[in-house]
């Protein structure tokens, strides 16, 4: 068995990180900081992980100046932590090792559209909101909606999906090539604009989801599609989690082109409720949307309704007026927040797991079960058309037993969720937090690839090291 990483990721000496900040400054000069505020801002804030920042924060421009940082850290065998909007859920940004966070918001052009091929190339700080905006005058739009006005690249690092996923996929299926400097500051250009290839390794792949472990995406090449003629959203509540879920996986079963459908169980409802004044049904409900022509969405409408109503669900309330959908979908994207003002002052950690959409009602409940006997506030929420679910525990850090206690549900969590065929992580990425479960989902064999590609492409293990891999 390979041995594990830790070794290899060592905090570098004052001596070198000095080194490599000072030439840093003299290729990069004011666009380097080392400010303590900036520099805690670009760590986690949104996780239990404490905030470990990086030692400088640099701003490169283009991929040949990503090239220059990361030539001139490896020099020293400083960390290098490829940073975009900082809206990771799992610790991506951390830099436990020190080192310097490389900020990518200034790479923000959209560097051409292909409309007549539905594809587009944006430099890794454009973020899923800009590239719409540029997209919308052109009938075309990005699908890919984790709900945070995500950057592409950090999106493409951590192999996003979102509310769309069940029509349009994940950032696997939307990438089509890339750029990428790998940690002896090379930059490679991976995969093509063609729809398929049959030509060598898939690179692209592997770059996609290696949460900047392997090097940092600048470049991205991605699908588009033609915004829908007509759009339908809507509500309808259950009287039961095992009732949505089971309407959800018929609604799947049936073949119903279901653009999305997102499940919020009770206490989230309440929740949004407050936080958006809103007056939804406080029950377990589905939000979904159709996507296509007039008639199409009607008869998708109606279709889900005879579905829900069979389960036990309903009435299903549908509207097509766009005000009415914004802001549905801004409630739940909101819901993070709504969240947080259920308990005020505590520390929330954000959790999801993804299992076959036949084994997702079974899972989902027995998820509620743990969350009611672990004593914590804990709504779920979910992308659950394609069998991926979320669960926001609300605790306070300074109490070691509900700490204990958030730890176990999220434990016993993901091991149903893999004793099911399933992942401990459908969209998060493991970074940090989930270490420790790699080994139960892959196995000994697949981790010691993983550990013998890493060493490959990174052999002093300065790619954003404590991520994926053993920490």
């Amino acid at each position: 068995m390979t041995a594990p990483l830790a070794a290899e990721a060592a905090r570098p000496s004052r001596t070198a990180v000095g080194a490599a900040v000072a030439a840093l400054e003299a290729r990069f000069g004011n666009r380097v900081a080392t400010g303590q505020a900036l520099r805690e801002q670009h760590a986690s804030n949104l996780t239990w992980v404490p905030n470990q920042p990086p030692d400088a924060v640099v701003f490169p421009v283009d991929t040949a100046e990503v090239q220059a940082v990361v030539r001139l850290c490896a020099e020293h065998r400083v960390p290098v932590i490829p940073f975009g909007t900082g809206s990771s859920l799992e610790g991506h940004v951390n830099a436990p090792y020190g080192g310097v966070s490389v900020d990518l918001s200034r790479m923000d052009r959209v560097l051409a559209v292909h409309a007549e091929d539905l594809d587009c190339v944006v430099e890794a700080g454009v973020t899923r909101k800009a590239l719409n905006a540029h997209l919308r005058d052109q009938g075309l739009f990005f699908p890919i909606d984790p709900g945070a006005d995500a950057s592409l690249g950090g999106m493409a690092a951590t192999r996003a999906s979102g509310t769309n996923a069940v029509r349009y996929g994940t950032m696997r299926d939307s990438v089509l090539a890339l750029t990428a400097v790998l940690p002896n500051g090379e930059a490679i250009r991976t995969g093509s604009r063609a729809r398929k290839s049959s030509a060598g390794y898939d690179l692209t792949r592997l770059l996609v989801g290696s949460e900047g472990t392997l090097g940092i995406i600048t470049e991205i090449t991605l699908r588009l599609s033609g915004i829908p003629e007509a759009i339908s959203a809507g509500i309808c509540p259950f009287p039961s989690i095992g009732a949505a879920c089971d309407a959800t996986i018929l609604t799947i079963q049936s073949g119903l082109p279901v653009a999305r459908i997102e499940l919020l169980d009770e206490v989230q409802v309440r929740a949004c409720n407050a936080y958006s004044k809103l007056a939804l049904p406080e029950t377990p409900l589905l939000l979904v949307e159709f996507h296509g022509t007039d008639a199409l969405v009607r008869e998708q409408a109606e279709r889900f309704g005879e579905i829900a109503a069979d389960q036990g669900g309903g009435p299903f309330a549908w509207a097509t007026q766009a005000e009415e959908r914004t802001r549905l979908w801004q409630a739940r994207h909101d819901g993070y927040w709504a969240a947080m003002s259920l308990r005020p002052g505590a520390k929330a950690i954000s959790t999801d797991v993804c299992v076959p959409i036949s084994r997702l009602a079974e899972c989902v409940e027995g998820s509620k079960r743990d969350i009611a006997e672990s004593g914590l506030i804990a709504p779920i929420v979910g992308h659950v058309g394609d069998g991926n679910f979320h669960c926001l525990l609300l605790v306070d850090p300074e109490d070691p037993g509900e700490v204990a206690r958030g730890t176990a549900l999220i434990d016993r969590m993901v091991a149903r969720a893999l004793a099911m065929e399933g992942t401990c992580t459908g969209e998060h990425g493991i970074g940090q937090k989930k270490i420790r479960f790699m080994a139960d989902e892959h196995g000994p064999g697949a981790l010691d690839l993983m550990r013998a590609l890493k060493r490959t492409l990174d052999p002093h293990g300065i790619m954003n090291p404590g991520k994926v891999l053993d920490a």
